[in-house]
């Protein structure tokens, strides 16, 4: 019984900490050599607590990374307009985006389809991860017909807005075409960058943009994870 009111009361300290704010969302706690010190307790009655509060949906452990505060779901529309600044700011998100790859080379044979190109077209790629609040959500690439906007890289490297890029270019507003959405598992590299366990379940999406003149703009792919996003179809 003492054991068990022991582990009871920790879980329900940092379970306090957690709801003040101590330990936003996406943060991750200390570790249980850290947390065993700060209570007087072994790291048995620590793990105990800190299992009961993952039960609880309160927290999750990441394989090598540590234990982190659970967020709660991104909602992210995908209708006739998608915005990735605009979706997170609706749902009480902070957006970010980190670049991983810029560059233009020539478009591949489903690249150059999507985007109704001739066989061997430069295309520009974007690549990067998208962050809600500074936990990763995504990983996409999106990829321009290199004639259209020809130093669309140059401008995302001081601007990673597609859209403001695009207003650059005199593409006031762009629409979308299509969008299919499949799953899929993370593979170790995607695991890695989204700060999850290799093969957790994905959400895939692939889409095409079109500007006003119904000409295909962008084609993108983007890798949302499952349990961090809640994809919601309509007609925003």
């Amino acid at each position: 019984m003492v054991k068990s009111a022991l582990w009871l009361s920790i879980k329900e300290s940092l379970l306090s900490e957690i709801t003040a704010g101590h330990f936003p969302i996406g943060v991750k706690l200390p570790t249980e050599a850290s947390l065993a010190q700060k209570f007087g307790v072994n790291r048995h009655t620590v793990r105990r607590a800190l299992n009961d509060l993952k039960e609880d949906g309160i927290i999750r452990s990441r394989r090598g990374a540590g234990v982190f505060v659970l967020h709660k779901q991104t909602d992210y529309q995908i209708g006739k307009r998608v915005r990735f600044n605009q979706n997170l700011l609706e749902s009480g998100r902070t957006p970010s985006r980190k670049l991983l790859s810029l560059g233009t080379r020539p478009g591949d044979t489903e690249e150059v389809r999507q985007l109704q190109l001739k066989r061997g077209a430069l295309v520009h790629f974007y690549e990067g991860k998208s962050m809600a609040d500074n936990l990763p959500i995504a990983l996409f690439r999106s990829i321009f017909p290199a004639n259209r906007f020809p130093d669309l890289p140059k401008r995302l490297q001081s601007n990673p807005s597609v859209t403001a890029c695009f207003s650059d270019f005199g593409v006031d507003d762009y629409t979308r075409l299509s969008t299919r959405i499949a799953a899929v598992l993370a593979s170790s590299t995607q695991a890695s960058q989204l700060e999850l366990q290799e093969h957790t379940p994905l959400l895939m999406t692939t889409s095409v943009n079109i500007d006003n003149q119904c000409k295909p703009i962008e084609f993108g792919t983007t890798w949302f994870a499952g349990d961090r996003v809640s994809l919601r179809l309509g007609k925003a």
